[in-house]
């Protein structure tokens, strides 16, 4: 667990799915996340390790990472959602970088990816203020959630070795 101030990050539990099905529900989480695979948050992806984003003692949403085994390839790969009631308070960006010292410092990564669509601009604006850096858009990504066309992703990446210093406690 980790906690700063009013954000903590903890590990997924039973009693977080009803509010995080919540959230992935509003029209802003779900424009980005699609329809729900049946048994999330729980059990719909046996492959990331989900941390639930507490901020003022309420869930209020979900940070999820994946890592590469291969040794010759080996990296880790991040997702996020908010509540969208709580957008614009740096929660989401401070939740990624907390992650971010979680899988360099601790799982020893050098290398991480997210992945946010290309016109998502305040997702993108957040993981630069962590230090992820564009590194290409991959056309036609992914599929649009409400409907058959497909979009553009941003691929961003963060070497650990381009990681900003930490910034000051407030």
């Amino acid at each position: 667990m980790t906690e700063k101030a009013d954000l903590i990050l903890r590990p997924l539990a039973a009693g977080d799915a009803p509010e995080l099905v919540r959230i992935a529900q509003t029209p802003a989480v779900a424009r980005r996340w699609g329809e729900l695979e049946p048994g999330f948050p729980l059990s719909d992806d046996d492959d990331s390790i989900r941390l639930t984003i507490v901020a003022d003692g309420r869930v209020a949403g979900m940070i999820q990472y994946w890592e590469e085994p291969q040794p010759m390839y080996r990296h880790a790969s991040i997702d996020v959602f908010l509540d969208p009631a709580l957008h614009g308070r740096g929660l989401g960006t401070e939740a990624v970088r907390r992650v971010v010292d979680l899988l360099v410092d601790e799982r020893g990564h050098h290398r991480l990816t997210i992945d946010p669509a290309a016109d998502n601009a305040q997702a993108i604006r957040a993981y630069e203020k962590v230090g992820f850096r564009a590194v290409g858009v991959m056309r036609q990504y992914e599929r649009d959630a409400d409907g058959p066309a497909f979009h553009d992703g941003l691929l961003m990446e963060l070497l650990a070795s381009d990681r900003p210093p930490p910034t000051a406690p407030a």
